[in-house]
């Protein structure tokens, strides 16, 4: 693009925890910054982002959302974020999606005519009051929808997640993420013996499917002829009290490591430290960027959940999947991958390849021209 612009990227929730949707907002908005952008957030209830241009907007309460616990904004002053615009004068805005009609839907109807509005989808279906909420969600936020010049969806799942509760078509453009950062990634020393590490990184909580996983690895310790192998869980949630009194209860202390709370420092370490890297997410993906994450070292073979989500990214190698709730399906498919150091590596040298495609800097450049399309649009008007 040939001249900066000034960027706000809007996300109602808080951009403080390391969630999906807020590694997309930071990768994406400091790749623009690094091509000459000036590129501000706007967001609700934030207090630990060190990034510079960052606009707490609202107060945030929490809330149970898609299976997750997330923040939503309480009423944002309109004279509030009028004052931000009047200040700014935003080339852009690029808003996530769903969005609050608390605080993004009242940026958007107050920005100026000079202003391009441009969305991101970022959701898919996680049961069937998911959808209805999302439809009654469309319906209040159809003002604000008027204004956007193109909404794009992260993926398959969420276009058609788009279509079936806001009623609108929605190219795909990819999540990102940083490749470069995960592929140099250098495995911890201690992982680095003939044992096969097999590795969870998630939120634990049930639909994100670490239970699934430790009675698949229940069922292969109990076979002797099965190579030596480890299980590291990476995360906190709410099911990990459980999850330690089932690794107690059936004697996996000796190949069951809990690691807690993982900072993002430490996080590629983790996953170059993988053989197989296993998310069982059962539902309400729309993406799944930490398969590109785990798939980026090169160095481990990636099984996922057959959710629409984890399948939109996983679909060159549909045998990679597998059903997100059958354990011993899974244990099958771990013993194979365990046993058989050739076939981890195929997998891992694929995922290395594959996952260059959704680069920051090739997503990056699609959003970029996006921009353009928009501001030619509103200059027309």
């Amino acid at each position: 693009m040939a001249k900066p612009l000034k960027i706000g990227i809007v996300l109602d929730t808080s951009l403080d925890p390391p969630d999906g949707v807020q590694q997309y907002v930071v990768a994406i908005g400091e790749w623009l910054r690094g091509q000459g952008h000036d590129v501000h957030y706007l967001v609700g209830e934030t207090k630990h982002r060190d990034l510079p241009n960052v606009h707490s907007l609202s107060r945030n309460i929490t809330v149970r959302f898609n299976g997750n616990r997330t923040t939503i904004p309480l009423p944002t002053s309109r004279r509030k974020l009028r004052r931000l615009l009047s200040d700014e004068k935003f080339d852009i805005l690029h808003v996530q999606t769903p969005h609050s009609p608390f605080m993004a839907q009242r940026l958007v109807l107050a920005a100026g005519p000079q202003t391009a509005i441009v969305g991101t989808f970022h959701i898919a279906a996680y049961s069937w009051l998911n959808r209805v909420g999302n439809k009654l969600l469309g319906y209040w936020l159809r003002p604000s929808l008027k204004r956007f010049y193109r909404i794009v969806s992260v993926s398959s799942a969420a276009a058609d997640f788009a279509r079936q509760t806001f009623g609108i078509d929605t190219p795909v453009v990819p999540n990102a993420f940083d490749y470069q950062r995960f592929h140099d990634a250098k495995p911890f020393p201690r992982y680095r013996d003939k044992t096969v590490t097999i590795l969870f990184f998630n939120r634990l909580v049930p639909r994100k499917g670490c239970g699934v996983l430790l009675e698949a690895a229940r069922q292969l310790a109990v076979d002797p002829k099965m190579p030596p192998f480890r299980v590291v869980i990476c995360g906190k949630g709410p099911e990990a009290g459980s999850l330690k009194s089932f690794i107690k209860k059936h004697g996996l202390e000796n190949i069951v490591e809990m690691t807690g709370f993982i900072s993002e420092a430490d996080k590629p370490h983790y996953y170059a430290s993988a053989d197989i890297s296993v998310f069982p997410s059962s539902a309400g993906e729309s993406f799944g960027i930490v398969l590109l994450e785990a798939m980026a070292s090169g160095r481990a073979a990636v099984l996922a959940g057959d959710n629409p989500g984890y399948r939109s990214v996983m679909a060159p190698r549909p045998e990679l999947l597998f059903p997100p709730t059958d354990t011993n399906g899974l244990a099958q498919l771990l013993s194979s991958y365990i046993r058989n150091p050739k076939l981890r590596h195929m997998a891992a040298d694929w995922g290395e390849q594959y996952t260059k495609d959704f680069d920051v800097a090739v997503v990056g450049k699609q959003l970029e021209e996006l921009y353009g399309e928009a501001l030619r649009d509103r200059r027309k008007t």
